[in-house]
């Protein structure tokens, strides 16, 4: 006599871990791309007018 048995098994994912995971990677892709082009930006800055010329401008952008 034979006996069939039938076993399940679930996965359980938390949504929310899921989502923050996911967010997480977004949110750090989206940094280093504004970070690549804030360098890119300066960069240009100091090739085309000069570094002495973006420190001038910079103090005159905080200072008023």
């Amino acid at each position: 006599m034979t006996a069939n048995t039938q076993t399940t098994t679930r996965n359980q994912t938390e949504v929310g871990y899921e989502v923050s995971k996911f967010a997480f990677g977004t949110g750090m892709a989206m940094a280093g791309l504004i970070g690549l082009w804030g360098t890119a930006c300066l960069v240009s800055a100091l090739v085309s007018v000069g570094p002495l010329s973006v420190v001038k401008g910079y103090f005159t952008a905080m200072l008023g």
